[in-house]
């Protein structure tokens, strides 16, 4: 090998480096135990070949792969994340989306159906008065926003674990994913599925969801960054292959911890 080429691959990685040590300093990566087990996974990795576009994302996809290994471990589905008072809710609660917020579908509640599929023995199709009577819970928590902002809003709807367990879903499954009626997709680890604060959620601050937040149901997790959090859900799977994730298949962390 020539002695540029050494320099190429050495540029390289330095600069691989410093833009995965800027990435660790979003608040999925705030904890210092998950930004040392990360860095050191990073030093390691550098021992690979980098010469071109291919090697390089090859590189960033296991550096990805192992930050969802690593926060995996660290994740305790027993801790719960931060609740507020009302008095705390920020109002307006922003809009996010991949799209503006005149473009949020408009779901026919009349019509709406909810699918189950893949590992859940209870496959059948769920109506919106039955999952209205499902038992309810609240709470007032925090969505983060991997874009740097941050919101406090108010949910409610019925406990995740909950409904898979209603189901009867396979819970030593790896995987649950969402289809939604926005062509939004994601999947999260069984874990977080059942972590007690992961809702179904059908109500934003004492009402019914409005189509900009989701209506008539969306995925509210404050263990996880708000991409993770999918709206105007229409299709809950179980599976043990891995399902990737709207933005997650574009170079997104896929296990997305707030």
């Amino acid at each position: 090998m020539k002695n540029t080429d050494r320099e190429i691959i050495s540029l390289d990685r330095a600069a691989i480096l410093a833009d995965a040590r800027r990435e660790l300093d979003m608040p999925s990566r705030r904890l210092f135990g998950k930004r040392l087990l990360t860095l050191g996974g990073l030093s390691m990795l550098t021992g690979c070949t980098l010469t071109d576009d291919a090697s390089v994302n090859t590189f960033l996809t296991a550096v990805s792969r192992l930050n969802d290994r690593v926060q995996a471990w660290l994740f305790d589905p027993r801790q719960l994340a931060p609740t507020y008072t009302e008095a705390q809710i920020t109002r307006p609660f922003p809009f996010n989306a991949f799209y503006s917020e005149s473009e949020a579908p408009i779901v026919d509640g009349g019509d709406y159906r909810l699918e189950l599929s893949g590992l859940v023995k209870g496959q059948r199709i769920w109506r919106l008065p039955e999952l209205y009577a499902l038992p309810h819970a609240e709470q007032i928590t925090r969505h983060i926003c991997v874009e740097g902002w941050s919101a406090v809003g108010r949910w409610g709807g019925t406990p995740f674990g909950h409904f898979l367990r209603r189901v009867n879903a396979d819970l030593t499954a790896k995987y649950v994913g969402f289809r939604c009626a926005d062509n939004y997709y994601e999947s999260i680890d069984m874990a977080t599925a059942l972590h007690p604060q992961t809702l179904l959620a059908f109500d934003y601050d004492g009402e019914r969801l409005p189509a900009k937040y989701g209506y008539p149901m969306k995925l509210r997790m404050p263990t996880k960054l708000g991409y993770k959090n999918p709206k105007h859900i229409v299709e809950i799977f179980v599976t043990n292959t891995y399902p990737g994730g709207y933005w997650v298949d574009q170079g997104y962390n896929w296990f997305g911890g707030s």
